[in-house]
């Protein structure tokens, strides 16, 4: 728990037997259940992962569900979601499969959250001064640029690296929202950020720390940023100004 919140750490996982144990061995002992989606996978993600939450040998229960078809990674999250508030958890966290987000980062994540000053919260790789020296310069023009675009479409104009999946959703805020209507492949945080600004909830902008080791891989090529990403900028924008239009004193 963290300052009595029930926390629980959603992992989306495809393909991820290189490092999905690391990284569910790494969860925080703060953290009350670990929710594991395969989504999918062709390897054995998900035995590797039983295998690290024996390693950790934490308090945390985890629980391994599996898509029977690839869904993608937004609907392994609203998977995830959906299990971890339904088992009593007042906070769910996301965590990439791939070991790619620092576990020493999750108390700043949870913090406004139990604090009461924010229902979402945002990794942000910009702020911590590494990014310059560990993220490819590619991915950094790349993320820049897709999210000044979501300042644009989401409304959320102080919330700089929208490409970051390391997140804190209260539950609280899950509940506005029509989790299964969420895009269900990458662009799914651009239309996730639109649709809580719409429903009132308050985000807060936290700094993480990036990670680009050996086992990471992009899953984002030239195609996927082409299509569909600007396709679900453009849809959530359409959607959050025509619900605002509706809801003129949402904020």
């Amino acid at each position: 728990m963290f300052e009595q919140l029930r926390v629980a750490v959603v992992v989306p996982a495809f393909n991820e037997r290189r490092a999905i144990a690391d990284t569910v061995a790494t969860v925080p002992a703060l953290v009350d259940r670990i929710v594991v989606v395969d989504d999918a996978s062709a390897d054995d993600t998900a035995a590797r992962a039983e295998y690290g939450a024996a390693r950790r040998g934490g308090p945390s229960a985890l629980a391994v569900i599996r898509h029977a078809t690839n869904r993608g990674v937004g609907a392994a999250i609203a998977t995830g979601y959906r299990v971890a508030f339904g088992d009593g958890a007042d906070v769910a966290v996301v965590m990439a499969g791939d070991g790619q987000m620092d576990p020493a980062d999750l108390p700043a994540l949870v913090a406004p959250i139990a604090a009461g000053t924010a229902g979402y919260v945002k990794g942000n790789r910009f702020l911590h001064p590494a990014i310059w020296s560990t993220m490819p310069p590619a991915r950094i023009v790349g993320n820049a640029l897709l999210s000044a675009a979501t300042r644009l479409t989401s409304g959320y104009h102080h919330v700089f690296d929208s490409q970051c999946g390391y997140t804190a959703l209260a539950k609280h805020a899950f509940a506005k929202i029509a989790v299964d209507e969420l895009w269900s492949r990458y662009g799914y945080p651009n239309d996730l950020l639109s649709r809580l600004h719409v429903a009132g909830v308050r985000v807060a902008d936290v700094r993480v720390r990036p990670i680009y080791g050996a086992h990471w891989r992009s899953g984002i090529s030239i195609g996927t940023a082409l299509h569909p990403i600007p396709y679900v900028l453009l849809r959530s924008w359409r959607a959050r100004v025509a619900a605002e239009r509706r809801q003129p004193h949402a904020t």
